[in-house]
This record gives structure tokens, sequence and C-alpha cells, in this order.
């Protein structure tokens, strides 16, 4: 199956699981412990059915949305995600131009293997830079100032990464970052020759925001899970997250709020947004779904910040049925990331030209011609 038969999320893991060696597919793919959370994160969609209204006159329809004080051509962004160049050698670079082909933002994570200097001057769409709250003080320093120089427009400081996930695919595969060969993986690398020669005749694989700081994940090979564990802060607390938001002076989000209580206190710290977000899943297995969520945590403060609902989502649909429950944009991270791995910067352009010809027909046949039309009376949820 080649990229011009990608038609849908599935169709887009198919590929990436052909093109990738089995511990780099299942690092992307799998979650934690019995990956419950993973499934719940895209079933809870289905439980809420779309009722439309006709007659509307849509023959133009706007799917623009505006959140952080940035205007969007599309209500859905390529959320930060770690590691790229793993999945394919162009990695940050290929999804930053295919995201601003699209109009939308693109989010750079601390753990990113192209620096925030490059995306920086490569584009000029909305960007935001995910942090990780180490214990190393210099380190953070020099992220944010990094972050800043770059003119980043949105600092969103991960929050569910206290302790690594329990992530067993990653365990029986042996995953590390930077990969290495072990009697289990030897055959499955070796039956990528693809994937193996772009790795070993590109650039050096790198974690640029960390190298100067920290040996793990570039020099001293390192599960992602051991990283969160043993390198991050935890005893980072509510103190440590509002002297961060005044220390960036900008756009702030919390990624990773699940609660009412700490949508609210995130208001108080003064932040400007939240993703409503439990890691894909890949942190606390039984943590209720993003969607499941979003509408107390919007009823609390969607009027005071920005709410984004992250994860799980696969069709235009599920972006739609979002929005509907008050969410100001949608965001993701495998809903590239498969694309990526099947074909680099084709494969996400296209990935993303799906999503918004879904959004758009679904507006359409939903009687909307702006995302503001989209409400709660237009769901009914199954009881």
């Amino acid at each position: 199956m080649g990229l011009k038969h990608c038609h849908n999320f599935q169709d887009f893991r198919k590929l990436a699981r052909a093109r990738l060696p089995s511990p780099i597919f299942n690092y992307i793919d799998g979650a934690a412990d019995d990956e419950v959370t993973y499934r719940r994160n895209t079933s809870a969609y289905e439980d809420v059915d779309l009722v439309p209204n006709i007659l509307t006159g849509v023959a133009d329809v706007d799917l623009s949305t505006t959140i952080f004080g940035k205007k969007l051509a599309m209500p859905l962004y390529c959320a930060p995600t770690a590691l790229q160049r793993l999945f394919h050698h162009d990695g940050e670079r290929a999804v930053a131009k295919a995201a601003q082909k699209f109009g939308t933002m693109f989010g750079v994570s601390a753990l990113g293997t192209v620096s925030v200097e490059e995306i920086g001057a490569m584009i000029d769409t909305p960007k935001m830079f995910q942090f990780y709250f180490h214990k190393d003080r210099g380190l953070n320093t020099s992220m944010v100032d990094r972050a800043k120089a770059a003119k980043f427009d949105v600092m969103a400081l991960t929050v569910d990464t206290i302790t690594g996930g329990n992530r067993e695919r990653d365990l029986r595969t042996g995953f590390t970052s930077p990969p290495k060969l072990t009697a289990s993986s030897l055959f499955s690398f070796a039956a990528r020759p693809r994937w193996t020669l772009n790795y070993l005749t590109h650039e050096k694989f790198e974690l640029p925001h960390l190298q100067d700081h920290v040996q793990e994940g570039t020099n001293l090979a390192t599960s992602i899970g051991s990283y969160f564990s043993t390198m991050l802060d935890q005893s980072m607390n509510w103190k440590d997250a509002e002297k961060l938001c005044a220390q960036w002076n900008g756009h702030f989000a919390l990624k990773g709020v699940m609660s009412v209580a700490d949508a609210k206190r995130a208001v108080d710290i003064g932040c400007t947004g939240i993703m409503v977000s439990n890691h894909g899943g890949r942190q606390l297995d039984g943590s209720r779904s993003p969607f499941d969520q979003l509408a107390e945590i919007v009823d609390a403060v969607g009027d005071k910040l920005d709410v984004i609902c992250e994860g799980g989502i696969q069709r235009g649909t599920h972006v739609l049925k979002a929005l509907s429950l008050g969410a100001k944009a949608c965001s993701g991270g495998r809903l590239y990331l498969y694309a990526l791995a099947a074909a680099g910067q084709e494969g996400v352009e296209r990935a993303l030209g799906l999503y918004r010809s879904e959004i758009e027909r679904g507006m359409k046949l939903m009687g909307c011609t702006r995302v503001d039309q989209l409400n709660r009376g237009n769901l009914r949820f199954r009881i």
C-alpha cells in the first residue's frame, strides 16, 4: 500500500507499521499498562451522536479559530511530540512545513530532534514549545531563553509526566533513544533496510535542547519512561508552574489538565490555555478520556482561557464533537506521526488535507458555516 491509498488514520498507521522497525513503531503506537485509556480516548467520541440542521446555505465555510491570540486556518493543530527524526529522517522539519502549508500551529517538544532556532527561522505559522520541567535548573532556563529568542508564540508546560508511565511495549521491544540493537530487535531493524539506511546516512540523531546539559537520550541510550522518571523534577508544584508562567511572560498553557479543580488553578496562576489531555494514554492507564472530561472543564473555565481537546482524534467528526462541547481547537500527535513515518512531509500534508476536508464536509452536513456555530444542541449522548 502506498501513500495514495491512505485515506484515513488507520491507513497511515498500516503504512507506518510496514516502514518502521518494530521498536520504533510500537513506541508511537503503544501506551501504558493494558492500554485501556488509549482505546477509550477514541471510543469516547462514538458515544455521542451528531444532530445536523439543513437548508442553512453552506456554500462558504470558515474553518478558522483563534487560540492564544493567533488565528489558525483550521481548528486542529500538530501537538508537540518527541524524537521525530526516529520516525522519518526529516522529522520536525517535515511537520513544520506541512503545518505552515495548512495555516495551523506546530508544537516542538523539549525532546525534539530539530532545534527551536531552526524551526523558528523556517516557518512563520504559530509555534508552541512543549516544556518538560527538569531537575537541572540551568537546562530549564536555557530552554525558556531559546524558545523566547526563536519567537515561539506559546509555552506549554507538560504536567502529566511527573514519573514515567508503564509502557510495556517499549519494555518488550527494547526501545531506547537513541536506538540500540539487541538480540531481539536485530531482525526488525534488518527487515527495514530503508529506515536503517536513512538513519545511518543522515545527520546524527540528537536532542538539541538537551544535549549540552544531559547525555541521556542523545549519547546514552534510555527509554522515555526512564528519562521521565529520572531526569524530570518530581517535586514540581503549582508554585513552580506559576514562576515559569511569569518567567515566560507570554501565552502559557498547562498540557495534561484533566480535573476541574486543576483547570481553575491554571486560571489563577495566569495561564491563557490548557490542553485537556492524558498524554495519549501513555501515562496513567485507567484515566478518563479528554473528550469525556471536556464539558465540565469548559463549563468551569471556558470563558477564562482557551480549552484545547487533545487525544484520540482519528476523524474530522471527532473534532466537530469536541468543538460542539466548547473546545476552542483540537490537537494530536499520532494523527500526524503515522503519516510522517509513512512518507515524511508529503505524508503529513496528505493527513492534514484529509482532516481539513473531513472537518469542512462535516460542517456542511451539520448546517454550519463557522466553528462558533457548533454547540451542544448538535449533540446527543447515548445512555
